[in-house]
């Protein structure tokens, strides 16, 4: 669907099978005074090329369709091949017949441990669990993939989350965290079980109706783009009801706060006062940003 919504509209003749992603993955080691910075120099150039590389699906894109996103990974300890680390996830995606791109993705993740020897090999097998490196990069750039098909067909991304969900099957039984139900509630294994929840759908509908019937329309009609995103974000309230404070929601907001509050204090007014009433309720971490929508 993605390829289709960007050919119908941007005339795109010439097409790459794979490289589905356009990512930048950044590699900070600042917090490392005892290691030789080369090993992360390398890391870095072995990351980007693994996930940019790699043919993660089987549909055809071409340069324009790739995917913008980063994976920016901070490294907090270090010590014979074993890292310590977090990683951010970010993604975008185009708006229709605009240079604006939109924020689909902004994901913390703390429970980023993995080992990693200098020049080795990185290949993504589907099949098995080689290295929590290759699992977790590969996770999320799945959810990154499956995320933004989702933004321009209802539920486009099913086959990428379900490849996601499998690669947190498979690394279960791996010892590292972020891929079990017995952790924190707000980790890999949850976010893609609620993703592909049917009580939690509300989620991925808003995805497709925030961008697809808002984002997309702005160019033309701004009062109509507006009034679309904030029934889009109303939808979010029914996420709310079935589960308060879901990390799906918390998710969302992390990466369209900032936008929201944008679209809605500048350009043509609409009623927005039970909009800011159900944010507050949905996302209360982020008051002081709602407060800043004009009623």
């Amino acid at each position: 669907m993605r390829k289709y919504f960007l050919v119908s509209f941007l005339f795109i003749i010439a097409f790459a099978k794979g490289q589905e992603l356009n990512c930048t993955v950044t590699v900070n080691y600042d917090k490392i005074t005892n290691a030789n910075v080369q090993i992360f120099k390398n890391l870095q150039i072995s990351l980007n090329d693994f996930v940019n590389k790699t043919v993660w699906t089987e549909q055809s894109y071409s340069q324009r369709e790739r995917i913008n996103c980063s994976m920016y990974i901070i490294i907090n300890s270090y010590d014979s091949n074993q890292f310590g680390a977090t990683i951010q996830v970010q993604s975008s995606r185009p708006a229709f017949n605009s240079t604006y791109s939109s924020p689909v993705i902004n994901i913390n993740d703390k429970d980023f441990n993995f080992r990693y020897v200098e020049f080795e090999n990185m290949i993504y097998n589907p099949n098995s669990f080689d290295t929590n490196l290759i699992s977790v990069l590969a996770f999320y750039s799945y959810l990154i993939i499956g995320t933004d098909a989702d933004t321009f067909s209802p539920k486009g991304g099913s086959q990428y989350f379900q490849i996601a969900q499998d690669i947190v099957n498979q690394a279960a039984q791996s010892g590292y965290k972020g891929w079990t139900q017995a952790e924190k509630n707000q980790n890999r294994f949850f976010l893609i079980n609620d993703i592909l929840s049917p009580a939690l759908v509300a989620y991925r509908e808003t995805l497709y109706s925030y961008h697809f019937d808002g984002i997309d329309v702005m160019h033309k009609d701004l009062k109509l783009a507006k009034e679309a995103i904030k029934n889009s974000l109303n939808n979010v309230y029914k996420l709310n009801a079935v589960r308060p404070n879901s990390y799906l929601a918390r998710t969302f907001f992390d990466a369209k706060v900032d936008e929201i509050v944008a679209i809605y204090t500048g350009g043509p007014s609409i009623p927005v006062s039970d909009l800011v009433d159900n944010l507050n309720k949905i996302s209360p971490t982020n008051s002081s940003k709602w407060s800043q929508v004009k009623f």
